[in-house]
């Protein structure tokens, strides 16, 4: 077996040099003149390969669809179904068999040469043409699917790379809305393959080497399956001539088919062929196997990076065009548990699912208080989670301990985040405070009634004791924050107990354009004729490159000035630290208490600035 395979290549390479390319040219003329010559016809077919010179390969490419052209719309549908009881006597019949058998394979040859690494691209460029050429006209000059899915089904379970391939496909034929229409349906059927492969092969195939070959493979076909359908356009409006336009039946020259121009009167078996296909049948229809396919797609296990841009396409390119885009739920709130960075991609699709198509999300709320870590505010999708947020808590039918939560929550991560981040924090509780007018207690609260009432309460049940421990236990009682962090339920955080003493530290912040606006928070937010809600879109992409750029933009009309004796030798004094104990370089210890210590030391720091200065001068 292997020498007859391994002798294969050296006998094509016989063949190539006995035939020289204007012999070829002489059989396919031959072969178009007249029936005799028809065995030139398995000669020319064994020539369309990817072994086989470009030259040949194209020479006999082009006489064979030539040879085929005229007579594929007459041609029996199958080889197998032709030869009946009785009709191999007929040698008619048996001549168009065979020419049928020929037919498939010259199809097949064609789509191997098409996904093969080794040919050209413009000979499969010329390929795909031939193929769709034969798509076109294969059933009577109706859309041939069985030879559409056979092109998709070599493309998706490909082992080569067909990215030129699907470019061509994309960019050339994928406007046709017979072909987006063929192209939903088979692709349902591929993914529906792939997905009982990869269950079957989870449960047989241990995990080694062939093992992961085979995943490799899978998330090879389902990289492509994404590529195709994401590149199918929608059938955005039904007036407009483009989302008409079909590819079978389209001879004319303008490009409009068949079925879309005037009905004549036509017999009742002529009105069902040519209806068949028409475009407006197809655009009632195509919505449907849109769905299809999409659902059949999301079932698929998603490589992470695919399943990263799905979530950023549903929104725009999916949800708009299913038939019930509540059929998406399964696939959303699974994605919505997953926590991260998924599930910031994942909520602008739940958020239009509960805004517009009615969904019920119980959990919804505790899942966005999760995502509230620092980590977003460094996030790719970070600008679209902020305005989804403020969405979300526009409701005025948001619980007050709801909002409070949030608010209370944002403005803990105000500590730690960075000046962009505590922007848009800052941004989000001004609008909270004024939608929310129950929670504007938060905004100065040194301690409540009751717990004054407890302290006094201790106070007398610990006088006289001289319990000193008691005494700090109360003193730390005072400033005692009620929240809860690190509690993930909004409910349990006790938030409407607590204060935003963290937005008030925002007043000292080191980067200028947040102490500005913290300052926006004084005004009285629940008079809401005389205030606005701020935009999250304004802040919601700031960087430190944004922030540098408004600064430099900006004109000062004071510029803060130092002025200093003598030129200082230290960051900070030693007065600015009382209690604190330096070392020096000579291993000396110096109690910052000691006034003589610090005097001598200011004047020798002085003596030395003058020093250098003369020395300078």
């Amino acid at each position: 077996m292997a020498s007859s395979t391994s002798a294969l290549p050296k006998t094509r390479k016989k063949r190539d040099n006995k035939y020289k390319l204007k012999d070829l040219k002489a059989l396919g003329h031959q072969l178009l003149s007249s029936r005799a010559h028809v065995n030139n016809l398995p000669l020319l077919l064994s020539f369309v390969s990817p072994a086989s010179p470009p030259p040949h390969a194209l020479e006999s490419l082009l006489s064979l669809q030539s040879f085929f052209t005229p007579l594929v719309p007459d041609l029996p549908p199958s080889a197998a179904s032709s030869l009946g009881a009785g009709a191999q006597a007929d040698p008619e019949v048996i001549y168009r068999t065979w020419l049928r058998s020929k037919f498939d394979e010259f199809v097949r040859s064609l789509i191997e040469v098409a996904v093969s690494a080794q040919a050209e691209e413009t000979l499969k460029e010329i390929v795909l043409d031939a193929i769709m050429e034969f798509v076109k006209m294969g059933k009577g000059g109706r859309f041939q699917s069985a030879i559409y899915h056979q092109l998709l089904h070599s493309i998706v379970y490909s082992s080569t790379e067909v990215e030129f391939l699907l470019e061509l496909l994309s960019s050339k034929y994928l406007k046709y809305i017979d072909i987006r229409y063929f192209t939903y349906i088979t692709l349902e059927k591929l993914t529906r393959n792939l997905e009982t492969k990869d269950m079957r092969d989870d449960r047989s195939v241990a995990d080694g080497e062939d093992g992961r070959d085979l995943k490799a493979s899978i998330k090879r076909s389902i990289s492509t399956i994404h590529y195709i359908i994401s590149h199918v356009p929608s059938l955005n409006s039904l007036d407009e001539k483009s989302d008409c336009e079909m590819w079978s039946g389209s001879g004319d020259a303008s490009g409009t088919s068949e079925s879309l121009k005037p009905e004549v009167e036509k017999p009742k078996s002529e009105k069902h062929e040519s209806s068949v296909l028409s475009a407006t049948k197809i655009a009632k229809k195509i919505k449907l196997k849109f769905t299809k396919a999409w659902i059949s797609f999301l079932r698929l296990p998603l490589p992470l990076d695919i399943y990263k841009e799905v979530l950023v396409s549903l929104p725009q390119a999916v949800i708009p065009h299913l038939s019930n885009p509540i059929m998406l739920c399964d696939f959303l709130t699974r994605s919505y548990d997953i926590g991260g960075v998924v599930s910031v991609m994942a909520l602008s699709s739940l958020f239009i699912l509960m805004t517009q198509h009615g969904l019920e999300y119980p959990n919804f709320y505790e899942k966005l208080y999760a995502l509230l870590q620092p980590s977003i505010f460094i996030a790719k999708h970070r600008a679209k989670f902020f305005e989804l947020l403020d969405s979300c808590l526009k409701s005025p039918l948001l619980p007050a301990y709801l909002a409070a939560a949030f608010a209370k929550k944002l403005s803990r991560l105000a500590l730690s985040v960075p000046p962009a981040g505590a922007l848009v924090i800052v941004a989000l509780i001004h609008n909270l405070l004024r939608r929310h007018p129950s929670i504007n207690c938060l905004v100065h609260r040194e301690d409540g009634e009751s717990e004054a009432k407890d302290h006094l309460k201790l106070e007398e049940q610990t006088a006289g004791n001289g319990n000193d421990s008691t005494g700090m236990h109360l003193s730390k009682k005072r400033g005692f924050d009620h929240f809860r962090d690190t509690e993930v339920n909004p409910v349990k955080t006790h938030a409407m107990k607590s204060s935003l003493w963290e937005i008030d530290t925002l007043r000292h912040h080191y980067c200028p354009p947040v102490s500005r606006f913290v300052l926006s928070l004084e005004n009285d937010l629940t008079v809401r004729a005389k205030t606005t809600e701020v935009a999250i879109k304004d802040f919601s992409s700031g960087s430190y490159g944004t922030i540098f750029g408004e600064e430099m933009r900006r004109r000062v009309k004071q510029v803060p000035l130092a002025f200093y004796k003598a030129t200082p030798s230290s960051l900070f004094s030693e007065s600015d630290f009382p209690g604190w104990t330096f070392h020096y370089e000579n291993g000396e210890k110096m109690d910052s208490n000691d006034d003589d210590i610090t005097t001598n030391m200011t004047e020798d720091h002085a003596d030395k600035s003058l020093k250098r200065q003369r020395v300078e001068s």
